[in-house]
């Protein structure tokens, strides 16, 4: 079917799959929906295969058959689908360049068409959505409203003529226009694994995160053994000024850290979290009042461990004022991890994240010890649980 076709009122992208809301869509874009709990997502009835699931902002999302093709905005809802054994059916992602999928490597037959997401890194467009012509939109709608300029007319214009949304920007919890619910990564998870019909993959999957979890924190100090750290981003390889972030901010960017029980360097100060309206940034001379036990510098999550540790973390110890912070004299400054992990992340990011805070109980990044059994993983991605 043309674009053409489509605004004119032509068929649908796919007869066998539809997709409704149950209120009107420019007041659930506006952030109407708020922090009420949805409803039970309905089992369809016995006519019809049908099923719905329910998500802030989109409401009530109706199909009537289980979407095959799909576009992720963020590495985090990508790596969701990727989890429930979806990665064949991926088209593009929205933001490519923080999608990070070296991790499937160490997932016995797990990976992504690296060539899809190469051609079609940044779906953004009415155009490259009618082109992509994808059975679902793993995007928050208020998002693409918010920071590319699309009209609630554009999103309903998608919906309809292509293919529902189902998203939440859950990263992060500080930008003003998201006035509506948030979710964690396992009830965000949970939603998207009944949009793809894989209640019982998440379920697998979920259980596994839970024991895993649960292994780890058993086994950290006691709170006031453990460190606070200062999580940042900075891109640079010679850093000189900092965007702070607060662990206060439940997204799910900051997942691992809260499982760990840090603290953060930041607590009790005035300095706000780092978002798309606030980019303050604090220079040495700032971070020498607070001195983090640990700093972690997002950014760099092309480069390994020791990659790092040669370039950001020698140029800090041969800074004037950088190399008197306890952190850098210490050799405690690490990547930060992902804007936009999901669950597969999740799990490689808190290995990393234990090891790097407490190297003494779950070994050193840099060593072979790991934490989470690689293959279990592979077999419920793959179907095997």
């Amino acid at each position: 079917m043309s674009r053409d076709d489509a605004i004119r009122g032509g068929p649908t992208r796919r007869d066998t799959i539809k997709y409704g809301s149950a209120v009107a869509v420019g007041g659930l874009l506006a952030g109407c929906i708020g922090e009420t709990e949805p409803a039970e997502e309905s089992e369809g009835d016995d006519d019809t295969d049908a099923y719905t699931v329910e998500m802030a902002p989109m409401g009530e999302v109706s199909f009537e058959s289980v979407p095959e093709q799909w576009a992720a905005y963020d590495g985090g809802y990508a790596d969701m689908a990727v989890a429930l054994g979806q990665a064949d059916g991926l088209t593009g992602v929205g933001g490519a360049d923080r999608y990070y999928t070296y991790v499937y490597d160490e997932l016995p037959g797990v990976s992504v068409d690296r060539e899809t997401i190469e051609a079609n890194p940044e779906v953004r467009t009415k155009e490259e959505f009618y082109e992509l012509d994808s059975d679902l939109h793993l995007y928050d709608p208020g998002m693409l409203r918010n920071w590319f300029d699309w009209s609630d007319a554009d999103v309903e214009e998608i919906r309809t003529n292509v293919a529902p949304f189902l998203g939440n920007l859950i990263f992060r919890r500080s930008d003003e226009w998201h006035d509506y619910r948030y979710y964690t990564l396992y009830e965000a998870f949970e939603k998207v694994a009944r949009a793809f019909d894989e209640t019982e993959r998440y379920e697998a999957f979920a259980a596994f995160h839970d024991e895993f979890i649960a292994s780890i924190q058993s086994r950290l100090p006691p709170a006031d053994e453990r460190p606070n750290v200062f999580l940042t981003f900075e891109g640079t390889n010679e850093p000189a000024t900092f965007s702070p972030y607060r662990l206060n901010d439940k997204g799910t960017s900051k997942k691992q850290w809260n499982d760990l029980g840090v603290t953060d360097a930041l607590a009790g100060t005035d300095i706000d979290n780092l978002s798309t309206t606030d980019r303050g940034e604090l220079d040495y001379e700032n971070l020498l009042e607070i001195d983090p036990e640990v700093i972690l510098v997002r950014g760099h999550e092309r480069k390994s461990a020791t990659e790092f540790r040669d370039t950001v973390l020698a140029y800090m110890k041969d800074h004037d004022v950088a190399s008197e912070l306890q952190a850098v004299q210490g050799g405690r400054v690490y990547r930060g991890g992902y804007l936009h992990q999901g669950p597969i992340h999740n799990l490689f990011l808190t290995e990393r994240a234990a090891q790097q805070l407490y190297p003494g109980e779950f070994g050193e990044v840099t060593s072979d010890e790991q934490l989470f059994d690689r293959q279990r993983v592979a077999d419920i991605i793959n179907g095997e649980f």
